[in-house]
Parts: C-alpha cells; sequence; structure tokens
C-alpha cells in the first residue's frame, strides 16, 4: 500500500512541473506578474528571456513525464523505478538552480518547495536506501 501512495506521490509531484511549464510558456499566471523564468542567472544572458522560457518549459514537461513514468513503475513495483526516480528529482533540482534569477524573494513562486522536495526524494532514495 505505501508502495502505492508513494507512487501517486512521485507521479503528482511531476504534474505540478506541468504548471511551471505553463508559466514559462505564458499560457497562464501561476501569480499575478509572476516573470519566472526571466533572468534566469544561467540562461537568460546567454540564450535570452524567450529561449530560455522554451528550453524551461521543454525541461519540465520531460521532468514530470520521468516522475509520473517512475511513480507508474513504483505503483505497480517495477524494478527499474528507482533509477527513474532519481533521475528526475536530479534533473528537476538542477533545472530550477539554472533557472533562478539568483534572488532569495519570493523563492516559491521560482521552484523553491519543489526543489526541496526532490532533495528529500533523494535523501530518502539514496541515503536512508528506501524502501529496504
Amino acid at each position: 500500500m505505501l508502495t502505492i501512495v508513494m507512487g501517486m506521490f512521485f507521479a503528482l509531484h511531476g504534474l505540478v512541473h506541468l504548471l511551471y511549464a505553463g508559466q514559462s510558456r505564458r499560457l497562464f499566471e501561476l501569480r499575478p506578474k509572476m516573470v519566472w523564468p526571466d533572468g534566469s542567472w544561467a540562461f537568460s544572458q546567454l540564450l535570452g528571456d524567450e529561449s530560455t522560457r522554451l528550453l524551461a518549459s521543454i525541461s519540465l514537461v520531460l521532468a514530470a513525464l520521468s516522475f509520473v513514468v517512475g511513480g507508474v513503475g513504483l505503483a505497480i513495483q517495477q524494478p527499474w523505478w528507482r533509477p527513474v526516480i532519481v533521475f528526475s528529482a536530479a534533473f528537476s533540482t538542477i533545472l530550477f538552480f539554472l533557472l533562478w534569477d539568483g534572488r532569495l524573494r519570493a523563492l516559491a513562486d521560482k521552484g523553491g518547495v519543489g526543489l526541496l522536495i526532490n532533495l528529500a526524494i533523494l535523501a530518502v532514495l539514496l541515503v536512508l536506501k528506501w524502501p529496504i
């Protein structure tokens, strides 16, 4: 039962990435006047904000899909679920870090909560080695 619940959690965590993908493509605003990922410290000066938004949306869809696939794999007890979830959490963490604007203001709007969830997932899977 716990594996099904955790599989659903991983899948739902992945689906939240689609909200950020929609925000980055400007399909909608998660919050009024939210401009994330504009101003990314790693990409905006190099690619410009429009290309950064495209890169962000494509990458976030990939992260979402990998979390959903890994979550389903866990729920149906497939042996390959763990590396998929580890990849998803690591990829998402790196992605949100690179898309961050470098300011500590409004971190929740910039994926800060998701980043903490990703770090917790990595700690549980890699350090605590769940499930034993």
